[in-house]
């Protein structure tokens, strides 16, 4: 899974996604509970998307505090309509897209861990899919708004089925490697407004040749 990324400065956002957010401020590495950028529709009538700064880590509805006891920064993908974190979010369309500079990954090839940083070969931003959430807290009244990254099973991907550290348990055909779901620009507007069925056909594993990566 994982759990560090670089998020572009407000500037590169407003010059790549043409929008602005409504809290411009956030921090530009980024771990769980981090708040971080993320685009999403404005509005299920208006076709017109915001920029929202949330927490990395989804709260679903049912959470008792902000600071849940299991990790939501990541949501498998194969698991959206069953998950009660995210089978509500995933029914109503409550996907987001969120920009990142780049994103790492451990790579245990040499028996212990070395990052990797994942960017695009074109040099530009990646749109990484989420779904994003928004939560109350009703002992004080705050509002959080909070997202989480798509995961993809990457057994055969060349390149990403060589993160992560092996579980010495299972053999090489069922350690269910993960990628994230990473979206192409010409499917941004897809991802943000079509319908469920529509959205689940864009849940797939991006090719190498996209990925510029090595030691961080």
């Amino acid at each position: 899974m994982c759990t560090r990324y670089i998020s572009p400065d407000a500037r590169a956002i407003e010059s790549y996604w043409h929008i602005g957010a409504r809290t411009p401020n956030w921090t530009h590495q980024l771990f769980p509970r981090s708040h971080g950028p993320f685009l999403r529709r404005a509005d299920s009538t208006d076709p017109a998307a915001e920029l929202v700064v949330g927490q990395w880590g989804l709260i679903p509805h049912f959470a008792k505090s902000a600071k849940l006891p299991y990790a939501t920064v990541n949501a498998r993908s194969e698991e959206l309509s069953q998950k009660a974190s995210y089978k509500g979010p995933w029914a109503r369309g409550q996907r987001c897209i969120i920009p990142a500079e780049s994103f790492d990954e451990p790579n245990w090839e040499s028996g212990k861990n070395v990052w990797w940083r994942f960017s695009r070969a074109d040099g530009r931003p990646w749109g990484v899919a989420g779904l994003w959430n928004t939560w109350t807290d009703h002992s004080t009244g705050e509002i959080i708004e909070s997202y989480t990254m798509l995961t993809l099973n990457a057994d055969k991907h060349p390149l990403m089925s060589r993160m992560h550290k092996p579980d010495p348990k299972l053999g090489p055909d069922q350690q269910d490697k993960r990628s994230l779901v990473l979206l192409e620009e010409l499917d941004f507007e897809r991802w943000l407004y079509s319908t469920v069925a529509e959205a689940q056909k864009l849940v797939q594993l991006t090719p190498v040749e996209v990925f510029e990566a090595g030691p961080a």
